[in-house]
């Protein structure tokens, strides 16, 4: 899988945990279309390149539901 470069997540609200996000070809980081489901990741990647609005949402509607954890 060809890597893209880590964006920064530019949340102009200052109140996200979340500081970059990496878009991949048939992924989201560390979420996919398995896991939570293509619609789920399609709305992250909305969010993502908004840059607003992505921590909220993986809280509320992913949680822990994600396809590895990487360390």
């Amino acid at each position: 899988m060809k890597r893209a470069s880590v964006s920064p997540y530019d949340d102009p609200d200052r109140n996200s945990a979340v500081i970059g996000y990496e878009i991949f070809r048939e992924a989201i980081h560390l979420h996919n279309y398995f896991t939570p489901g293509p619609e789920k990741v399609e709305q992250l990647k909305r969010l993502a390149v908004a840059g607003d609005g992505l921590h909220a949402y993986i809280t509320e509607h992913i949680r822990h539901r994600y396809a590895a954890k990487l360390h």
